[in-house]
């Protein structure tokens, strides 16, 4: 049995909800075979999400550790190949922090690649029916900030756990009269859960075309 820890965000910004907690709690219902997930929905502030996420570690000692975050804007589930260290705030986070230009961590290098097989956890999601794509940046808000956070941890002190970042578009209910793009947090946690499974079971990526030119 694979201890996963899976992690969401609380909403932001004036929503009234986050869909990457709807889509985290709705996969967690139903659990891949052979993993025990836990569920932590993380604050939306730097410096405070960082530390929610390693207590939840300590608490739950998984193999694997998937933090979600909300894109809104992006029209498919996509897995984060880099977390870089920066934190540039377009606007304030849930406490009023809004950091400008400052490293997540001063003594850590520039940027990791996820402890994942991005590549074929997007083909995973998108044999599953679910819209993915491998994305090249999480931004520099509070999601850049956890999964940075996150990878530093495994590369100083937990050589052993496995972890990476999945951005989940907004849910339909969060566009209403507007043309924003959204996906249902069913199909979401259909990913998530696709995405899970392929981690769990494969450390090895496959080579499939995932770049971007922009």
């Amino acid at each position: 049995m694979t201890r996963v820890l899976l992690t969401g965000f609380e909403p932001f910004g004036g929503e009234a909800s986050n869909s990457s907690w709807e889509a985290v709690t709705c996969a967690a219902a139903e659990a891949p075979p052979g993993t025990n997930i836990t569920v932590t929905r993380l604050s939306c502030s730097f410096g405070t999400a960082l530390d929610e996420l390693r207590a939840a570690i300590t608490r739950a000692e998984p193999d694997l550790v998937l933090c979600t975050g909300q894109a809104g804007g992006r029209p498919d589930l996509t897995v984060e190949r880099v977390a870089v260290n920066v934190d540039d705030a377009r606007i304030p986070d849930n406490a009023g922090r809004q950091p400008i230009d400052e490293a997540v961590l001063d003594t850590g290098p520039a940027a990791y690649f996820a402890a994942l097989p991005v590549k074929a956890c997007v083909a995973a999601a998108r044999s599953a029916g679910v819209p993915a794509s491998v994305s090249q940046t999480a931004g520099t808000f509070v999601c850049n900030h956890v999964f940075y956070g996150l990878m530093h941890l495994i590369a100083t002190e937990l050589p052993g756990l496995r972890g990476g970042f999945v951005h989940v578009p907004y849910t339909p209910e969060q566009t209403l009269g507007t043309a924003r793009p959204s996906l249902p947090s069913s199909l979401a946690a259909r990913g998530l859960r696709a995405v899970l499974s392929t981690a769990v079971s494969r450390e090895d990526d496959i080579r499939m075309a995932g770049g971007a030119t922009h």
